[in-house]
């Protein structure tokens, strides 16, 4: 997603980050792509002054909280919060990337073995969360974002501490998004367990070597329906058969049939092995192919093919799924009222159509935008940011060619 320009509301800074544009919005608040005094790109996020009231305070406070405790290389880092400002803020490491949901509607599904990679990766980030005694609660392809050093899981805002009873929802209602939830979250069971993120991480594989979930309808309800239907199968459609008994385990409607997430690692490894790779191999492979086809030209003129890594492209599908229509796309919602969104944490992909974009080897200036007599002139973007993109092309292209 790209950035737009700062609008005459929007705040210059806050909490020390200069705030350079918009990347994103959602019922709750706003994302914007900030800048340390350090230079350390920041996603900082707001709560819009509309939203502001004690419970939505609270849960933010508790968002802080949490992702305080989490650590890892898989998780966006939590960077500094202020709960209690006039306008509550979050800032965490910025991940210059494109969603899995997005990569997977405009590029179409991972081939296997890469899919098999991005499973014990993911697996492997949400173990270390279950160990910290955390669970995520809200695991989809918008939570996790393809960037130039690997996925990453963000949005950690309905997590919860293992084994608790407390939340802040109000009695008889669910929070998460259907497509990925699983069947006793979508009872309103507690306590939860882990198994809800590995019934969660198999629908996101799923979406990812498929482009489709479990389950699907245009009706929010209808999809509820068939999640906690215990005679209701999941729909394995175009799923490959290294993948299948895996993601079905994973996807079983009794928690405790599902495989441990150590367990997934191994099997996922399996997976690798079993095509001629070892797994270090096939995470490389995973980001030098998501990398290479979000990659575009920095000069203006034809468009080359993008260097994809061979093995990887020789496995990958010909034909793009197509994207979703947008009433199904998978929201996290609140039942019995689905028109309340928690708010997903969106990314940028690039910087290209933004203030300070390279053409013809040179920063062109920032298009003026109109503006009041005293409303200051829109910024650009610094040129730390460009020439952070910059650096980041050279290391893909030198990625897509290597030999692993």
């Amino acid at each position: 997603m790209h950035t737009t320009p700062l609008s005459p509301e929007d705040p210059p800074e806050l909490g020390g980050f200069e705030l350079l544009g918009r990347i994103g919005h959602g019922g709750m608040g706003q994302v914007y792509l900030g800048e340390s005094p350090g230079g350390e790109s920041a996603a900082v996020k707001v709560i819009k002054p509309s939203a502001v009231d004690t419970e939505t305070r609270l849960r933010f406070a508790q968002e802080v909280e949490i992702l305080k405790t989490i650590w890892g290389p898989r998780i966006a880092a939590f960077l500094d919060a202020d709960a209690e400002a006039e306008r509550p803020w979050l800032a965490t490491e910025y991940v210059e990337g494109p969603d899995l949901r997005k990569h997977v509607d405009t590029h179409g599904p991972l081939p296997a073995l890469l899919a098999a990679s991005l499973g014990a990766t993911l697996a492997e980030a949400l173990a270390a969360v279950h160990r910290q005694g955390l669970l995520h609660r809200d695991l989809k392809p918008a939570n996790i974002l393809l960037g130039p050093n690997g996925p990453k899981i963000i949005d950690f805002g309905l997590a919860v501490f293992a084994e608790s009873n407390v939340s802040l929802t109000a009695p008889n209602t669910v929070v998460g998004t259907p497509a990925c939830m699983a069947p006793e979250q979508a009872n309103g069971e507690k306590p939860l367990t882990g198994a809800v993120d590995v019934y969660a991480l198999g629908a996101v594989l799923l979406f990812a070597a498929t482009g489709h979930y479990p389950y699907q309808a245009n009706n929010i309800h209808v999809v509820f329906h068939m999640v906690t239907d215990p005679t209701a199968e999941p729909d394995l459609t175009g799923l490959p058969g290294e993948l299948s008994p895996l993601l079905a385990s994973m996807l079983s409607y009794q928690a405790q049939a599902r495989p441990s997430l150590p367990e997934v690692v191994q099997r996922c490894r399996a997976v690798i092995e079993a095509g001629g790779l070892k797994v270090a191999q096939a995470r490389r492979r995973l980001t030098s192919y998501t990398v290479a086809t979000q990659q575009e030209p920095l000069l203006p003129g034809p468009a080359a093919p993008a260097p994809v890594d061979a093995a990887a492209f020789a496995e990958a599908k010909t034909n793009p799924t197509t994207p979703e229509p947008a009433d199904t796309a998978p929201t996290t919602v609140l039942v019995p009222h689905p028109g309340v969104t928690h708010e997903p944490t969106p990314t940028l992909k690039d910087v290209q159509a933004a203030p300070g974009a390279v053409s013809a080897g040179r920063p062109q200036p920032t298009p003026p935008r109109p503006r009041s007599g005293s409303e200051p002139a829109a910024r650009s973007l610094r040129h730390s940011v460009q020439a952070r993109r910059t650096a980041q092309q050279l290391r893909e292209v030198y990625a897509a060619g290597a030999s692993f």
